[in-house]
């Protein structure tokens, strides 16, 4: 039996497999709104075989959005348009999510194939960014971000909460909170943008305080069968990693008591001059160490695109989901030729019941 194929449950979510497909920004949204680009993508990558499917990063404000092309959740009217891909994930068999997010300093960029960098002062289609201290990110996004008021604070996390509800009466199943990759929450963790000298920078208890009382807000709202989750960049490769896993350990055991339910662990990248050593499932034994120190389910994603890699990473209780994104892209049916590479029995079964009679009974190719 390949633990990569076994099925996986988190409170009353119930996935086929331990494959989820993460968030993906596609920078195609106009106003926030999902289109029929978003369907068709969606729709696609879950007739794959993957047991979860997440919506990319969707922001809980206009201000929050990186790019103008971001889906948005701040209004009724998107939360509308998302039930149809929600609907279309659903009847392909995978679990619907969405990861709901503010990107802070990081907000006001081109799309990546369009700069990738701060829209320039003065262009009508930039904006106000905000963060927990007025410091730049640097390099390719120099835009000096307004620091956050108290009320900037309360207001956001209450973003948060509005966002969640609507994902909720969108019937998405899995919501995570998009605490990582140097956006709002993680710039509040983090030394390298937040140097407040009030109750929300400072000490460790001080740049936690955002998040969880983020995650404890919305935990009111979301319901308490369905899986809340977090993305959170445990490290940063900037020299100070023993230091940054250990917080972010305590960060976690604080997540786990404000009733989050899994962890994405991924890197914070809150500054540019991080020196991150890419390679294959780098993160899988670093998550495996926030597993076992935090006590909560954790997934993780880079480079995690090769089947007897993922296998590994899930047989060995590295991760309790292996999050595949890039070779879903390049293959949307990437579970179906891992369960060929591994040779599940009937592969094919690992599609929708219609691909896998065609592909069973009719084996010439």
């Amino acid at each position: 039996m390949s633990a990569l194929f076994e099925p996986f449950k988190l409170k009353g979510a119930s996935l086929r497999n331990r494959i989820a497909v993460p968030p993906m920004c596609q920078y195609m949204a106009v106003d926030g709104m999902p289109n029929d680009w978003h369907h068709a993508h969606y729709a696609q990558i879950a007739r794959g075989g993957a047991g979860l499917v997440i919506v990319e990063a969707t922001a809980v404000s206009p201000e929050g959005r990186i790019t103008p092309g971001c889906t948005g959740i701040w209004n009724d009217g998107q939360a509308k348009a998302f039930a149809p891909t929600v609907a279309a994930i659903k009847a392909a068999g995978a679990v619907p999510g969405i990861q709901i997010a503010h990107a802070g300093r990081k907000a006001s960029a081109n799309r990546p194939w369009e700069g990738d960098d701060h829209i320039a002062e003065g262009d009508a289609g930039g904006w106000q960014t905000i963060a927990p201290s007025p410091i730049e990110f640097g390099a390719h996004l120099p835009k000096v971000p307004r620091a956050m008021t108290l009320d900037d604070i309360a207001r956001v996390r209450e973003d948060f909460v509005a966002a969640a509800k609507r994902a909720l009466d969108a019937g998405f199943e899995w919501l995570e909170l998009h605490f990582a990759h140097g956006y709002l929450g993680q710039s509040f963790f983090s030394e390298h943008s937040n140097q407040r000298n009030d109750a929300y920078g400072g000490s460790l208890e001080n740049r936690s305080r955002f998040l969880l009382e983020t995650l404890a807000a919305v935990r009111k709202v979301w319901p308490e069968h369905l899986p809340l989750t977090a993305r959170f960049g445990v490290i940063e490769y900037d020299g100070r990693d023993e230091q940054t896993l250990a917080e972010s350990i305590e960060l976690a055991k604080g997540f786990k008591r404000e009733g989050l339910d899994m962890l994405s662990v991924s890197v914070g990248f809150s500054t540019p001059a991080a020196r991150v050593p890419w390679a294959p499932a780098f993160l899988a034994p670093i998550a495996q160490k926030v597993r076992r120190a935090a006590g909560l389910p954790v997934s993780s994603a880079w480079g995690i695109g090769v089947p007897e890699l993922a296998e590994r990473c899930v047989a060995s209780e590295q991760l309790d989901l292996v999050m595949v994104g890039r070779a879903h892209l390049a293959n949307p049916h990437w579970p179906y030729f891992a369960a060929q590479e591994l040779k599940v029995e009937r592969a094919a079964w690992t599609l929708p019941a219609p691909y896998a009679h065609w592909l069973e009974r009719y084996k010439v190719s």
